[in-house]
């Protein structure tokens, strides 16, 4: 019995440390991820609640400013409805060059966000505009990094003199960009102005959105012929000349804020999915984990 035991005991100390060795080293690796992901858990967790605070302040403003920029275009459409009221910025030409107004994010993590504009723009470009695209006549005026970066990469021009804008989002920078792609219009260097943004619904749902913006779009009419009924004081000219400009201007704006509502939503629902998705990992790991310290100790146990 001694001389067995001693000829065990001798096999073991061959064999046996790397088999520890080997279990020890899956264990750390193990031990390592679980850190690994409750890290990253911690992180999406934080950014969830940013996110959420920062939800509520953009959902506030587009919530009070949607009916009153509403109102303001129907008033607009009803004054150009007539043709020649709107004068230069509600005429129609032959469309050669187009001009598509982007408004996506600054940054990722907010799920297909960004990726569903891009795609809503690309689909709006294929189906209404593709001899454009074909010479090269269409150009986008990014506001977001995030959507320069993804027209760049496909070969369109791009203008990014307007990008920075959710860096300090004020209505006076948004005016800028309004002003660029007005004036733009006005000198004949682009034939037609499209508005891509994503229209807050609700923080897990957004409607991603491309509506024309110049020439400004004639109102419906009525059964009986006639558009919606405003009664103008002054006269349209009057109002044309003073309020025009400023109810484009809030057009754009109210895109930029349905789009910064959009983006605070998706993010805050990308990082609660990343954060329930973690959690589960950590279940798999940690389940993981206990099997293997079970097998190093039934195989210590197996050997003594």
């Amino acid at each position: 019995l001694p001389i067995i035991h001693g000829q065990f005991s001798i096999i073991s100390s061959i064999f046996a440390p790397e088999r520890i060795n080997l279990m020890s080293g899956q264990l750390k690796e193990v031990r390592l991820r679980i850190k690994s992901v409750q890290t990253t858990q911690q992180i999406t967790k934080a950014m969830k609640m940013v996110s959420a605070a920062k939800l509520r302040r953009a959902q506030d403003a587009i919530t009070q400013m949607r009916p009153y920029a509403e109102k303001l275009q129907d008033m607009l459409s009803s004054i150009v409805s007539d043709g020649a009221a709107g004068g230069v910025l509600s005429q129609e030409r032959e469309v050669k060059n187009v001009l598509f107004i982007l408004v996506t994010s600054d940054r990722g993590l907010c799920g297909a966000f960004n990726t569903n504009l891009y795609k809503t723009a690309i689909a709006r470009i294929e189906e209404k505009y593709q001899a454009q695209k074909a010479s090269g006549n269409v150009q986008i005026l990014s506001i977001g990094k995030k959507g320069a970066e993804a027209f760049e990469r496909v070969g369109y021009s791009v203008n990014k003199d307007h990008m920075g804008i959710f860096s300090n989002l004020t209505f006076d920078n948004v005016k800028k960009a309004a002003e660029y792609a007005r004036q733009q219009f006005v000198e004949g260097n682009y034939d037609a102005v499209e508005v891509v943004y994503s229209r807050f619904k609700n923080a897990a749902t957004q409607e991603m959105v491309s509506e024309p913006h110049l020439p400004i779009p004639k109102a419906e009419k009525a059964d009986d012929g006639h558009a919606s009924d405003f009664i103008f004081e002054p006269s349209k000219e009057v109002l044309i000349e003073e309020l025009m400009p400023k109810i484009l201007n809030t057009q754009v704006y109210k895109a930029v804020l349905d789009s910064n509502a959009s983006e605070h939503g998706a993010r805050m629902t990308a990082m609660d999915k990343a954060t329930e998705n973690a959690q589960e990992l950590l279940k798999d790991l940690r389940i993981s984990y206990n099997r293997a310290r079970q097998a190093a100790i039934t195989t210590e146990l197996t050997e003594i």
